[in-house]
């Protein structure tokens, strides 16, 4: 990567709300798969344990940051999920075995896409509880008609 692209990226996880820095480590733990299934089709061990070590450093994280006094079940379904996981890919790292990985990655993407969904939500609720409600339209819309000439002359 070069000089302009690490700026890049630095600034763009400095400025980062909370839910984005989630969202890029999703996106970072589902590449880092990615690439751990290419070093096992490139009989490259080193490098599929790197990359398998980064993708189970980010689920870690993941585990680790879970705050159970705010939704104790889902916090207690999503830890559970973090550890299947990472036990799965340290078989795929013991075994060489692409397949763990494959099914982790796939987790990790849903996972990723029904957080992205459920921060979309939650700005749309917010953005909504903003705007004061309003007693007519702001913009008639295409009901609004307007006469370029008196009614007599269209006659």
């Amino acid at each position: 990567m070069n000089g302009y692209a690490n700026q890049y990226l630095t600034n763009s996880i400095q400025s980062a709300s909370p839910e984005q820095l989630m969202l890029i480590l999703y996106d970072g733990a589902v590449r880092f798969l990615a690439q751990a299934i290419q070093a096992i089709d490139d009989h490259q061990l080193d490098k599929r344990a790197h990359f398998i070590n980064k993708a189970s450093a980010i689920v870690s994280e993941f585990a680790a940051t879970l705050d159970h006094s705010q939704s104790p079940e889902l916090a207690e379904n999503l830890d559970a999920l973090y550890d299947y996981m990472l036990r799965r890919m340290l078989q795929a790292n013991l075994k060489n075995d692409p397949a763990p990985l494959h099914e982790c990655k796939k987790m990790l993407s849903d996972l990723r896409a029904t957080w992205a969904k459920a921060i979309e939500i939650s700005r749309i609720d917010k953005t909504e509880a903003k705007e004061p409600a309003r007693a007519y339209p702001t913009d008639p819309g295409p009901l609004h008609v307007t006469l370029q000439q008196p009614l007599a002359a269209a006659a």
